[in-house]
């Protein structure tokens, strides 16, 4: 009888190596709908977007390769270990696939990234796509990137430092009175113009989550074709400003000559009570990542103040 439990317990032990030895793998679906397999933990991975880049990192990845925003615009320390792969609008594919990456991560909100689909399922690179305007965006792909790097626990850390305080700062606006009554206008500056933002940007929709009434949401003619007259109509209680590009003077010098250079600016509401503000693109064009709840506490300060 011992005899022949034998065999079926060296079969036993045959089966559970063999378990044991097989790749761990996860499936996920990306922001284009594809559903993706990798073996975990992924330890060689190429980002084609800074923010992407930081948030693998932030989530205990290793890099192999990212493009130069990651430097200057993320002001991240790759170290000689990490290539510089290109630009977000072109990253070399010939200098990714040199790198051999288990994974590259793409932005499904890039035109360019959208286009190098075929040919990087035609090299047989695995790849993905994210998309995070908003911090729930955000943890749903912090889950996914944490289980990719094998440190899902670093998954709480973000629960802490972003989910919970906006959680509790959110919470604190919609028990204010003035919650949904408050109106606002957000611009973009940039060196040739100038833009109204509705409430799908990443800045519209934390101001919109603050309960603030953007009226470029309401009033579609401010996004088609923005104009003083249009902006004194709706005369906003609130504007904001972000800019964008690599010269925060030039684009403040096309808000001044499409804007604010007109003696009527100085009439709008908000002008005259000291509500114009300027936010930091690092926290409102930029994805602020890790620093989302950061974001979300300068709101809170300034709807609060007197």
């Amino acid at each position: 009888m011992k005899r022949a439990l034998i065999p079926l317990l060296l079969l036993a032990l045959t089966l559970a190596l063999a378990v044991s030895g097989a790749a761990e793998t996860v499936t996920f679906t990306d922001a284009l709908g594809r559903e993706v397999t990798l073996a975990v933990p992924v330890r060689r991975a190429v980002a084609f977007e800074g923010s992407l880049a930081e948030a693998y990192l932030t989530c205990g990845g290793t890099l192999v390769g990212a493009t130069e925003d990651a430097v200057t615009e993320r002001g991240l320390s790759l170290g000689g270990e990490v290539s510089v792969i290109g630009t977000v609008k072109q990253p070399s594919l010939e200098l990714t696939v040199a790198l051999e990456p288990e994974l590259i991560l793409l932005s499904a909100d890039s035109a360019a990234h959208l286009k190098l689909l075929d040919a990087l399922t035609a090299l047989g690179v695995p790849c993905a796509y994210f998309s995070f305007d908003t911090w729930q965006e955000y943890m749903d792909m912090a889950d996914v990137l944490c289980r990719l790097t094998g440190h899902e626990e670093l998954l709480e850390v973000q629960r802490e430092q972003v989910q919970r305080p906006i959680e509790a700062i959110v919470s604190r606006a919609r028990e204010d009175a003035r919650y949904g009554q408050r109106t606002a206008l957000l611009l973009r500056a940039y060196s040739t113009g100038v833009k109204a933002k509705g409430s799908d940007s990443l800045a519209g929709a934390m101001l919109a989550e603050m309960g603030l009434v953007n009226i470029a949401d309401r009033d579609g003619a401010l996004l088609e074709s923005l104009t003083l007259e249009q902006i004194l109509m709706d005369d906003p209680e609130w504007i904001f400003i972000t800019t964008m590009g690599e010269s925060r003077e030039r684009a403040m010098d096309a808000l001044a000559e499409a804007l604010t250079n007109n003696p009527a600016w100085g009439a709008l509401t908000a002008v005259r009570e000291g509500r114009v503000v300027e936010l930091d693109k690092q926290l409102f064009h930029y994805k602020p990542n890790a620093r989302w709840a950061q974001a979300y506490a300068l709101l809170e300060d300034l709807l609060d103040a007197p």
